[in-house]
Formats: structure tokens, sequence, C-alpha cells
């Protein structure tokens, strides 16, 4: 057992022990965190025009500061990026995490020297806790792998800019950079096939023990090793122990990403994002994600159904339920002020806190008034790939298809890409139909009403999904493909990245 392996198991339980502290009355942590943040920032822009010194409790946060979104924040937002000191907290940030927003293009959201240690050691407190609970730290004296984006930074009025994968990559521990892969200037190299290129030469003869990404991204390089090589990756990476992902729901991928490897490995999920690190599985086999409730970030919990009513509740952590989705909103000290982060959670345990990811506010499939959630539909695939156990999915999403024409009924489209399908196609739709239908009530009383047809399954071609994403510019690093949308554009967008390859 190597030196680091050996050192890492007394500060893994130094730290486990540090966050048991504050677990043990989390509504005085985040009522201490909340206090903390009002203080700080009372004398910036926003807190001078949102009365902050008036705010005493999270009843005067909901009076004071209304939820907004990126958008609606973006002229405070693009007064710090013009380099202005003191507008949503004190002097200027660090850095700016630049994001591919979905809607407004691109999104600059400030890193400050208060909350850049959040991320940093977000991270690294799951492997931390990974250690204590498992007793397994072998992974670290060998070759750690992170699929991110580019560490190139640019200055933009004297604040360095760029991906948030790419700034965390900074803060890499010295003690850990001799064993990170890629290099640095593979990780710069901006074009996804041309970087993957390089990372599959680069690591192919290296003892990697961690790799870490979004799960699509990493089936694309164990495929490219598999390749070339003819091997599973088990055999190639004997001593890969650890698989580190967030970003997506792993379910859809787990099947064909273990059978890529040739047998089961462990993995940590975690929730990060521009805005903070949220949150990460703090216990192996557990589906909960613990919330980090003193990194900096007071969170406010909007019941999902009424997040678009006027005066919808805002509830503190004390007041949530289980099984219940809520959006997330957040005040932390990166100056986010009442922020809809735009992701809903369902918490699974609240001693101590843990949720899962169960979706976006925006992204869910309501065309004929259903309300479908992405958390429904990977529960539906799932359970429908489980019945058929010779299917495995590279990639799916859900659209609408609205018919003006009685004699073609509106329904949903599932497109899906599958690295092995159905042997009947037919029977793994009704499949998925009936599963629909159980989790959600409007659905059901659509079809027995005969206002929608039963779904249409439509197979696409080997890399769809990707050929999609490379004509977005969006190929790699940590662009998603969102699972529902109310229109017909990700529909359309894959037909035609599928027509230009027939």
């Amino acid at each position: 057992m190597g030196l680091k392996s050996v050192l890492s198991r007394p500060l893994a339980a130094f730290v486990y022990h540090r966050y048991q502290q504050w677990q043990q009355d989390p509504v005085a942590t985040q009522q201490r965190v909340f206090r903390q943040l009002i203080d700080r920032a009372k004398n910036t822009a926003f807190g001078r025009e949102h009365s902050f010194a008036d705010i005493h409790t999270p009843a005067d946060l909901a009076r004071l500061v209304p939820v907004r979104d990126y958008e609606a924040l973006a002229p405070y937002f693009q007064r710090v990026k013009a380099g202005e000191a003191d507008v949503l907290w004190p002097g200027r940030p660090l850095y700016l995490a630049k994001t591919s927003g979905t809607t407004s293009g691109a999104k600059y959201i400030p890193l400050t020297q208060a909350s850049i240690p959040n991320h940093i050691n977000g991270a690294r407190d799951a492997l931390l806790h990974y250690v204590h609970r498992t007793g397994k730290s072998r992974f670290l004296d060998g070759k750690l792998m992170f699929l991110s984006g580019s560490p190139a930074l640019e200055a933009v009025h004297g604040i360095h800019t760029g991906r948030l994968s790419g700034i965390v990559n900074h803060h890499v521990p010295a003690y850990l950079r001799r064993n990170q892969l890629p290099t640095y200037a593979t990780n710069c190299i901006e074009d996804w096939e041309t970087k993957l290129d390089y990372i599959v030469e680069e690591t192919m003869p290296e003892n990697m023990t961690l790799i870490s990404g979004i799960p699509p991204w990493v089936q694309m390089y164990f495929d490219k090793l598999t390749q070339l090589t003819g091997k599973p990756i088990k055999d190639i990476f004997p001593q890969f122990d650890l698989f580190v992902y967030g970003g997506v729901n792993f379910e859809p991928y787990r099947a064909k990403l273990f059978e890529t490897i040739g047998r089961p490995v462990d993995s940590i999920e975690l929730f990060p994002a521009s805005e903070g690190f949220l949150a990460f599985q703090d216990e192996p086999g557990n589906p909960g994600l613990l919330l980090l409730l003193d990194a900096g970030i007071f969170y406010e919990f909007i019941p999902a159904e009424r997040f678009f009513e006027p005066g919808a509740p805002r509830l503190t952590i004390g007041e949530v339920e289980l099984d219940r989705q809520y959006a997330l909103v957040l005040s932390s000290n990166a100056g986010l002020w009442g922020y809809s982060l735009g992701d809903t959670v369902r918490f699974v345990s609240l001693n101590p806190y843990r949720v899962v990811v169960s979706g976006r506010i925006k992204h869910f499939l309501s065309a004929f008034g259903e309300h479908v959630i992405g958390e429904e539909v990977e529960q539906t695939l799932r359970e429908a790939m489980s019945r058929f156990p010779e299917v495995e999915v590279v990639e799916f999403t859900v659209a609408p298809r609205v018919s003006s024409d009685p004699a073609e009924p509106s329904r949903h489209e599932w497109l899906v890409e599958f690295a092995r399908p159905p042997r009947n196609a037919a029977a793994f739709a009704a499949a998925l139909d009936s599963g629909l239908r159980r989790r959600n009530v409007y659905y059901d009383d659509l079809l027995t009403g005969n206002i929608l047809a039963p779904l249409h399954l439509t197979s696409l071609p080997a890399g769809a999904f990707q050929r999609y994403m490379k004509s977005l510019g969006k190929l790699g690093g940590q662009n998603k493909v969102p699972r529902l949308s109310n229109d017909r554009q990700i529909a359309e967008g894959l037909a035609a990245a599928t027509s230009e390859t027939l």
C-alpha cells in the first residue's frame, strides 16, 4: 500500500467526523450559514437595493428577495463581468464559470474567494467519505482521470473565465497532480474527438484506478479503448476500482458501462453545478446524496407543482418532507440570492438530509397537460429494461408528437439509441407506456380518454446522439441531452443528424 493511500485514512476519519458534527443540528447549521451570508453581503449593491439590513429571518429573505433565474439576475451578472466590485458579494470574483445556457446563451457564474473551497472540498470530501466508509484507498496510489472541460482560461475584465471543470482543475492538490491524467496539454484541446484520441493514447499504458466523468462521455472513452485493443476495460485497467460521476442519472447507462468494463466497480455520485457543489453520495450503495448544509449555501425549497404560482412557499431545510418534488433555490457566498437553480430534488432521508436529483423544473413534458418529469421517464425506462434484460441503451429523449389529423393521434415519442435493441420492440414500447401510466396519473387519464395514443418508439442508429451534440458544438465535456422537451427541436435535430449519414 502506497503512502497516499495510508495517509488518506486518518484524513478521511477527520473529515467524516467533522461532517457528523454539523449533521447533529442541520437546522441550526443552515441558520448560521444564513446569518453569515446576509451579514457579509449587506453593503453590496444588491444588499442595499434589497434591504439586507432588514433581513433577519428566512421569511424576511422571501419577502424582500424574489426568486429569480439567471436571466432575471443577468443585469447584476453583467455588472460583475464588466469588472465592477461589490455588486453581489464583497469585492470581485476570482473566476467566472462559463456555462452553456439553454435559453440565454452563455452564462457567467461568479466564483468568489469564499465560494471556491465549496467546489474543491466537495469532490475531495466525497472521496474521503468513500475511504472512511469502505476502508478502500488503494485507488489513490494509481492514476486518476477526470474527463473535464479545458483548463485554459481567458481574462474578462481581469477575471479568469472558463469552464467550471477547467477552473477546478487548477485547484487539484499538488499531492494528486502527479497521478492526474490526461496531461494539461491534452486537457486544453477543445475538439472532443481529437481530445479523446489523445486521452486514449495517454491512458492506455497506465495503471488507471479512478475514472471520473459524465457517463455517456466515459462510455465513448471506453468504447474507443475496446475498439483499439479488443479487450474489456477490466483487462486494460485491472486495478480500476472506482467510477465517479455526476450530471445525469447513471441508471440508463449502468448496464452497458459495466458490460464494457467486464465486472462491477464501485461508484460515487456527485451533484456539482457551476452555482455550487451541492451534494455527494456519502454512503456506498445508498442512492441518496448528502446535501451539504455547511458549505456557504443557504437552501430554499419550493414544491415543484407550485413553482410557477405567485407567492409559492419557500421552505427551509426543517420544513421539507420525504418523497416530494422540490425546486432548489440558492443564496450563497458566490453572490447568488434567491437563485433558481432549475433542478428538482426529492428527499429520501431526513436524518441525515439526503436527496436524489429528479429532473429540471423547465425540463418536463406537458404538451397535453400531463406534466411528466425526468425521474418518471428514467424510472420507467429502468423498469422496462429489467423486464427485457437483452436491452442496452446508449441515450434517449422524449418529445411530443402533436397531430392535427384525427387519423393520426397525438402521442409521446421516445427516441432511443440502443446498444442492444429489444427483441420485441412493440412489447418494449408497451412496457414503457404502462410504466409511465402507473407513475403519472395525468398521462394515464389522457390515454384512457383517447386524447393521446400509446407512445411511439423510435430506434435511432448508432452515433445519432453524438452527431446531434456535435452539430450543436456540445460534444463531450459537461454537456448533457435533456430527457424531456415540450417541443420538437431535439427530435428534429436528431432526425437531421441521422439523415446526414444515410
